[in-house]
């Protein structure tokens, strides 16, 4: 997997919209949950929680990718992870985003300097890309969050 992942420019993120017309009321503590001794949890549920409406500020302007790859682990966001993309969110040095370079959609961080754009993995397996004029190069939206499915066993 690390020779892949050293061969690889970048990962690779597969958007999809984001169904805005459905609401999920998923119940809801009312109180902290705690890492350490375990509490009776259900004895404090206020409510529910829509998704949509926690996760999801610009409805027209957002949308989900599946990561495909490892170049961003250091910062939290692992290969099978979807991520909440806002397009309609201007993108500053120093944000996650979904770029489209040279065909292809790939997540990094972003460093914006004065005369160049740099996207920037989080894990040291790959290498910065340097955005040049030859690039057919957009930031396509800024990630607001990561979403991963906790894997039992690890």
């Amino acid at each position: 997997m690390a020779t892949r992942a050293r061969n690889k420019k970048h990962d690779d993120v597969t958007i999809v919209p984001v169904a805005r017309q459905t609401h999920i009321k998923i119940p809801r503590a009312g109180v902290s949950i705690q890492a350490g001794f375990p509490s009776p949890a259900d004895d404090y549920m206020v409510g529910s929680i829509d998704l949509n409406r926690e996760l999801i500020t610009h409805p027209a302007a957002t949308f989900l990718g599946r990561v495909r790859g490892e170049s961003m682990v250091d910062a939290g966001i692992y290969d099978g992870d979807f991520v909440v993309v806002d397009k309609s969110l201007a993108p500053r040095s120093g944000d996650v985003a979904v770029c489209f370079i040279d065909g292809e959609f790939t997540i990094k961080y972003v460093r914006i300097q004065r005369h160049v754009i740099w996207l920037v993995p989080a894990n040291p397996e790959f290498e910065p890309i340097r955005v040049t004029p030859d690039n057919d190069f957009m930031i396509w939206g800024v990630v607001t969050y990561s979403i991963r499915r906790h894997r039992s066993g690890a």
